[in-house]
């Protein structure tokens, strides 16, 4: 069986977030219940949206709206890193553990910078590399 790979699915950045949402789920599996439908949830949900707003960017036909989505997946990542704070003054996780995702997280958040401004700059649509 032969697919498509797609031109947002080549980006270091995506597979770099795609690795990081996995790693958020673990980490958020052993915080308390109480936090379930709370910080867990949200924690999750802003982990999933920056691969998920790459994604959805390389679909948009203009470099503006695909910055427009770069730029929402980078706010994602500051979200996420919110949430994270929370975690760790809840205890909820260990120091190791926030310094491992904040570091994760940097080097997604200057990839996404970087894709943002590359995207801004180019005045052809990107289109015809789909």
């Amino acid at each position: 069986m032969s697919y498509h790979i797609y031109s947002f699915e080549k980006l270091d950045v995506y597979k770099l977030a795609r690795i990081f949402k996995i790693d958020i789920r673990k980490i958020s599996m052993d915080f308390p219940k109480s936090e379930r439908y709370e910080l867990t949830s949200q924690l999750r949900r802003s982990a999933d949206s920056i691969s998920a707003n790459i994604a959805e960017g390389s679909g948009r036909a203009s470099n503006f709206d695909q910055a427009h989505f770069t730029n929402i997946s980078y706010s994602s990542a500051m979200e996420t890193i919110d949430h994270l704070n929370t975690a760790i003054d809840m205890e909820y996780i260990d120091q190791m553990t926030y310094e491992k995702t904040r570091l994760q997280i940097d080097e997604i958040s200057n990839k996404l910078n970087s894709l943002y401004k590359y995207q801004l700059r180019n005045k052809e649509t990107l289109k015809n590399k789909r």
